[in-house]
């Protein structure tokens, strides 16, 4: 039965999910059994939709029977009954022997269990009182058979004769007598009208038990398919929430650049209003002094002395008070805050914007009754990733560079291409240190003079200027590469997410949960667990991390112009928690920069 399964699919109408009943087609080409598409169109009014494509018909269609689906279809369920029969079905046992509780007594001595009934005399004798039909002449016309119950139900009520006969027109058995009444159908012996319908049922209960399997196959097909979009569900989800939470980051970012170019505002302003205080300040104290002057010498009663003092007062002249014109920049004000409108009516258009792609992991159907498909043909969905087992985490061990390690296929001399697994960072707002400036789209991290005004996080350092990248990889082999830029204090490499954000500890390669190559001032080293490993000085300003997770190791590059060599290896790392990519900066003006994938 399963090969007539993926027919039966294509044979299915989408409304009942069963096989075409008089099916007709629509203009849009689906098919429909004519009851199920005129109720439901009768159900919907105007306009009418195509069930299956949603296809919107002012006017109703005129349907006719599709007469090449009906016939088909009559052979489907001709080849479908013909393949139940052949099925490996085996066939319930006859019925089994009646039990002594259900054994025919003897209707002479109501005591023995009968061996033979009499359908003459209707009655049933046990060995003993069935010796005169078996010995006597008188009896050679008796039909003797094996014990029947209730014998009276063998009678026919109309005319008291035994019913030998079965009419399959009116399903009934009938008498001899009854023939005349029944001359017109074609009535047969009761053993034969038996078998006949034993035959026909015991197909039908193989047909039944072929249908029985697919409803099977059916329920394991619908389960199969619900897990396959359970997981394609839940892998969507995760990538909606990491592309939402780059956005919120974003987001974050605008809001913080905006606040600060009115606040620099602000503090321009308010330092020279501070300068014209401190100006207007002096001017009237200058003032009150010669006020004061001016008094006493008018209080003084000697002419001579007045007259002295009078005259030298009276060159001395005051400007009057002005005040400068000093106002904000209502212009910059102005544009930021066009700048953040605009980002909002975006952001709403964009929300607001009807989503027509399907998603990607959408299984394609033609049919909604797909349900009844074979197991053979299940949709090809992406599974969900085994989970990690965990494992305590071990001390990874490191080695030195030998003189001619193995490069890996991108690093050919010359060769400045990325490989395959090159990934995209982008530097997580929420790590980053109140020191630490994010620019070109969170691709690049400085030591800022100032402190920045980032929002309180549980995942941000507070001890040292670091920034972890946003995502994290468990699994999979992944490639970046960093450029120094400026400085010579800084650090390049990998933490676990769970990495301490606070104290000494917090710094890359000072504990076990975290591998770095740091830069400081002309020492080039290799930090893990606070143990450090001094490493052969480099010109190169580029560092390429290959971080393979699925073996355990870590690679860092120095990448030049014209060539690749290998700086330091991590090896033994069982990657018990999902590792970050991760950067340090020491010195005032350091920055790093993450080279985009070419």
């Amino acid at each position: 039965m399963a090969e007539l399964c993926p027919l039966a699919e294509e044979l299915s109408c989408c409304i009942c999910l069963e096989l075409f009943k008089e099916p007709v087609t629509t203009p849009c080409g689906h098919n429909f059994c004519m009851s199920c598409l005129d109720e439901t169109w009768a159900v919907q009014g105007a306009p009418y939709q195509c069930p299956q494509c949603r296809t919107v018909y002012t006017t109703r269609p005129l349907l006719h029977k599709n007469t090449v689906l009906c016939a088909v279809v009559g052979q489907f369920q001709q080849a479908e009954q013909a393949q139940a029969s052949t099925d490996d079905w085996t066939p319930p046992a006859g019925s089994p022997a009646p039990s002594p509780a259900a054994q025919v007594s003897c209707d002479h001595c109501l005591k023995e269990a009968a061996v033979k009934t009499c359908l003459v005399c209707m009655a049933s004798f046990c060995q003993e009182h069935v010796k005169p039909h078996l010995e006597s002449p008188a009896f050679l016309d008796h039909r003797l058979q094996a014990p029947v119950r209730d014998l009276q139900r063998r009678k026919c009520s109309q005319h008291n004769r035994l019913r030998e006969f079965f009419c399959p027109e009116h399903s009934e058995c009938i008498c001899h007598i009854c023939l005349v009444e029944h001359k017109a159908c074609s009535p047969k012996s009761l053993s034969q009208a038996s078998a006949d319908l034993e035959g026909k049922l015991r197909q039908k209960v193989g047909f039944m038990y072929g249908q029985l399997n697919g409803a099977t196959h059916a329920l394991e097909e619908v389960r199969a398919r619900k897990q396959n979009a359970q997981d394609a569900a839940g892998q969507k989800i995760e990538l909606l929430k990491q592309e939402y939470k780059e956005m919120k980051a974003l987001v974050d970012s605008s809001e913080v650049s905006a606040t600060r170019k009115i606040m620099e505002e602000e503090r321009r302003v308010s330092s020279k209003f501070d300068s014209i205080y401190q100006i207007l300040l002096k001017k009237r104290n200058e003032i009150q002094t010669l006020k004061d002057e001016l008094e006493r010498n008018l209080a003084k009663a000697d002419e001579f002395e007045f007259l002295e003092k009078a005259s030298k007062l009276q060159g001395i002249c005051t400007k009057p008070v002005y005040i400068p014109k000093v106002e904000l920049d209502y212009e910059l004000i102005k544009g930021v805050w066009q700048g953040t409108i605009d980002l909002k009516n975006e952001l709403q258009r964009a929300v607001q914007k009807p989503q027509d792609k399907k998603p990607e992991e959408a299984p394609s159907s033609g049919n909604s009754g797909d349900y009844i498909a074979s197991p053979s043909q299940k949709s090809q969905h992406p599974g969900k990733k085994p989970q990690q087992d965990k494992k305590p985490k071990k001390t990874s061990t490191v080695t030195t560079p030998t003189t001619s390690p193995k490069m890996p296929t991108f690093g050919a001399p010359g060769q400045t291409a990325f490989p395959d697994d090159s990934v995209k960072i982008i530097l997580d707002y929420n790590t980053a240190h109140y020191k630490v400036s994010l620019s070109d789209n969170y691709t690049s991290a400085s030591v800022a003079d100032t402190v920045q005004h980032y929002r309180p996080h549980p995942h941000r350092f507070t001890y040292c200027s670091q920034v972890l990248g946003l995502h994290s990889y468990r699994k999979g082999i992944h490639y970046w590469e960093v450029e120094l830029q400026k400085g010579t204090f800084c650090g390049v490499g990998v933490c676990y997410s769970g990495m301490d954000r606070q104290g000494p500890e917090s710094r890359l390669g000072r504990n076990p949960a975290s591998w770095c190559v740091e830069w400081f001032n002309n020492k080039i080293s290799a930090w893990h667990n606070n143990v450090e490993k001094t490493l052969p000085s480099t010109k190169a300003t580029r560092v390429g991390v290959l971080l393979n997770c699925d073996h355990g190791f870590l690679i860092f590059f120095a990448v030049s112009a014209d060539k690749v060599h290998l700086m330091y290896k991590f090896k033994g790392m069982d990657f018990s928690d999902a590792v970050h990519p991760a950067f340090w900066m020491f010195s005032a003006g350091a920055k790093l920069s993450i080279c985009s994938p070419k």
